[in-house]
Formats: structure tokens, C-alpha cells, sequence
């Protein structure tokens, strides 16, 4: 099979029909990721269980009776679950698609195909983990008797915020990356600190105010899991700044595009 590059797509920061042409290949990376995910382990599909339930346990302990966060009277597995729904599948997605590039070096080398395809299938293989810990909140509300909100039909526009604020700093990472290997061992550390600087286990409201346009300026997840917060279990409303948060989620990812499409041309040379 023959490609034919046009120095016009250059001015292109998204190719869907060229993505749809290799929509074979996406499905069939996408697969293969599932299945080294849980290759070779004892506990398998287990841990996609198991990982999300000692995080819940942990905050529990710490944050729900040793510190006793302010609920607002909501049972405190559920309004942790809420948050850690969108972090989960946040934290995975910029993980994986963060190395996506890094780990299929070979493949770039050989093959043209459009790269972005690598972190846009970790998109995929992360509602894996999403769907668990949607289930396990399911459970939750269901053990407690808690009812979801009147906001429950916004949750499909903060779902999709949360899957572009993942892929934009995912791509933005997997395009540093290439040139710069340092980024590898950000990730990490990117992941632990954010948790925290996020509120998953906490409110918003023990951020004071006055920081509340830098706290939504500068980690734009705070947004997107306070969303979910309000359309799941509808408590308090909109923060005015988790506009900001969107817009700026929006700003990342069309830069993220914009960078990647630049580092793609030289890819193959330089990774």
C-alpha cells in the first residue's frame, strides 16, 4: 500500500479520514493493548477491580474518618467514587499514551500509519478501568440508597471532557517525549502529585477562594471531576471557574494536536 503525503495536510491538525482509513489498525493496537494489559498475570482482569477498591479503602481510612472531610452529608465511598471515576480513567489514559510512542519505536520506524493512533487507542483501553469503577460507585449508591441527581444527563459532557483532557496532556506528553526522554520519568510523578492536587478525595470548598482561579487555571481536571461530582450525585453547583477549566482543557488539546503534527513529520528520524 502506497501513501501519498500532501504538504497541504501539514496545515491539517486533525486527519479524520485518514484516521478512519486506518481504523483497522487502530481497532486491532487497541486489542493488543487490552490483552498485554492482563498477560501473564495470576489475578488477570481482577486488577482492574483491586486497584481502584485499595484507592477507595486508603481514602476512606485517611479522609473519611481519620481527617472527616466535609460531604454534605453524602456517604463518603460515594463522593469519593465520583471523583475517582474520571481520575482513574484520566491517570491511565496520560500513563499509557504518554509511552505509547516510546513503546511502539519499531513499528514507527517500518511503517507509515498515522501516529496519533498509538495514544487515541490507550483512550479506548482506559473505559476498562472507567467502567469498573463507574460499576463499583453503581454499587455503592445502590448499597447506600443514594439517587442520582437531577443533573445525571450532563455526566455524557463532562465524560467527554474528561477524554479530551486525558488525550491532550497524554499526546502533549507522548510528542515531548520523542525528543525529550526526561518526560518518561514525569509521568509518574505527574500522576501521584496530581491525585492529590485534585479533588477526588476532598472538596473543593478547603481551597480558599482566593485561589480558586489559579487552582482551575492550572490543573484543569478540577473541572472535569467537579463535574462529575455535580452531574452523579448533584452536590453544591457549578463553580463559575470550572469554565475556565474547560476552556483551558480545550486550548490543550487543540496545542497538543498542533505540537504533535509538527514532531510527526520527523518522527521516525529522531525517535
Amino acid at each position: 500500500m502506497q501513501s501519498t503525503i500532501d504538504t497541504k495536510s501539514r496545515f491539517k491538525i486533525l486527519d479524520i479520514r485518514e484516521l478512519i482509513r486506518y481504523k483497522d489498525l487502530f481497532l486491532t493496537l487497541t486489542y493488543r493493548e487490552y490483552r498485554v494489559r492482563y498477560a501473564q498475570t495470576f489475578l488477570g482482569f481482577f486488577w482492574a477491580f483491586l486497584q481502584p477498591m485499595a484507592t477507595l479503602v486508603i481514602f476512606s481510612f485517611v479522609f473519611g474518618r481519620a481527617i472527616k472531610v466535609d460531604t454534605g452529608g453524602i456517604p463518603y465511598p460515594i463522593f469519593a467514587l465520583t471523583g475517582m471515576v474520571a481520575w482513574t480513567y484520566f491517570s491511565f489514559v496520560v500513563s499509557q499514551a504518554g509511552r505509547s510512542l516510546i513503546n511502539s519505536q519499531s513499528m514507527i520506524q517500518k511503517i507509515y500509519f498515522p501516529r496519533l493512533i498509538l495514544p487515541l487507542a490507550q483512550a479506548f483501553v482506559g473505559f476498562v478501568d472507567f467502567t469498573i469503577t463507574f460499576l463499583l460507585l453503581i454499587a455503592a449508591m445502590v448499597w447506600y440508597g443514594v439517587v442520582p441527581s437531577a443533573h445525571i444527563w450532563y455526566l455524557p459532557f463532562f465524560l467527554l471532557m474528561a477524554i479530551i483532557a486525558a488525550l491532550a496532556v497524554g499526546i502533549w506528553i507522548s510528542a515531548l517525549t520523542i525528543r525529550y526522554r526526561d518526560f518518561m520519568h514525569v509521568i509518574p510523578f505527574l500522576i501521584q502529585i496530581g491525585l492529590y492536587a485534585t479533588p477526588v478525595a476532598y472538596s473543593t470548598l478547603y481551597i480558599p477562594e482566593k485561589y480558586h482561579l489559579l487552582y482551575y487555571s492550572l490543573n484543569p481536571m478540577v473541572g472535569v471531576v467537579e463535574g462529575f461530582r455535580w452531574s452523579i450525585i448533584g452536590q453544591g453547583s457549578i463553580n463559575p471557574y470550572t469554565f475556565i477549566s474547560l476552556g483551558i482543557v480545550s486550548v490543550l488539546f487543540i496545542t497538543s494536536l498542533m505540537y504533535f503534527k509538527k514532531v510527526e513529520r520527523v518522527m521516525a528520524d529522531i525517535i
